[in-house]
């Protein structure tokens, strides 16, 4: 009866048990529906909503990957988001080690300044931004579409926070032996933030992929288009038609689900590290 007694959930855990259930269901229901829906035929998809297709065929998917070039813009949503995040990781980790560790005149300023880039949406900065690319002359290229992206204000914020909270007292008995703050930062910091260095690099990554108005703006060379500009133009050429709309969808979504089921452990590892689970 002890043994029995033991096993047996307390209350507590089989409702919230329950709780994340419930919200998983929620979350995949949309998923669950898209595919659904990529699967019906054009006429079907119209018809009063059911969930299991009455004749279920691969033509949607199929019409997609011919009309548009899938590969290409898959190749170049992936030089595009990997080398985003390869900056956004290096200047947001030395910017944040910098505001955490280092006293200079005018920081506070400087501060207030980088956090001030969280009050404004990325829609606002899109014409000034598109006439200082077009000014250097990158409009149509990857620089282009990738610079503009690399000093969010967030990432900086959160490293800010989590540097704040590493011992000094590591980095004091580093200088007492002889090591220098750049030693300190390579050797000591970063392997120190990987949980958070993670969390930020996935956030980006992810941003960086769903991003349909900034390389929209500033690119129109089909060559360049990434996942989420090149299924629009497919879905424009064929109007409104939601079987192949819904596979679109699923095909630009894919990576980012195959990152979050993979690294669904640094995201949480990272929120928590950097203390604004509670924020």
């Amino acid at each position: 009866m002890t043994t029995r007694s033991a096993r047996r959930w307390p209350p507590a855990q089989i409702a919230l048990t329950a709780v994340a259930a419930t919200l998983s269901l929620i979350w995949l229901a949309p998923l669950a529906w898209a595919l659904s829906t990529s699967l019906k035929t054009p006429t079907e998809s119209v018809t009063s909503p059911h969930w299991i297709p009455e004749h279920i065929t691969l033509d949607s998917w199929k019409e997609v990957l011919k009309a548009g070039d899938i590969p290409n813009w898959f190749v170049n949503s992936v030089v595009v988001s990997v080398s985003v995040t390869v900056i956004v990781l290096l200047v947001a980790s030395l910017a944040g080690y910098g505001f955490a560790r280092t006293e200079f005149r005018g920081k506070g300023a400087l501060m207030g300044l980088t956090m001030a880039g969280l009050m404004f949406s990325p829609a606002i900065l899109g014409v000034p931004l598109f006439t200082t690319v077009q000014s250097l002359g990158m409009v149509d290229t990857y620089w282009g579409m990738i610079l503009p992206q690399c000093a969010p204000a967030a990432m900086v914020y959160i490293l800010y926070k989590f540097f704040q909270g590493l011992p000094r007292e590591l980095e004091e008995a580093a200088f007492i032996d002889g090591a220098g703050r750049w030693r300190i930062f390579f050797t000591i910091v970063l392997p120190l933030s990987k949980p958070s260095l993670s969390a930020v690099g996935i956030f980006t990554f992810i941003a960086s992929w769903n991003n349909f108005l900034w390389p929209y703006m500033v690119t129109n060379n089909p060559d360049l288009m990434t996942m989420p500009n090149g299924i629009a133009t497919v879905q424009n050429a064929f109007g409104i038609v939601w079987p192949q709309l819904m596979a679109g969808g699923l095909i630009a979504g894919l990576p980012l689900i195959i990152v979050f089921v993979f690294f669904q452990s640094q995201i949480v590892r990272g929120v928590a590290h950097t203390g604004l689970a509670g924020q």
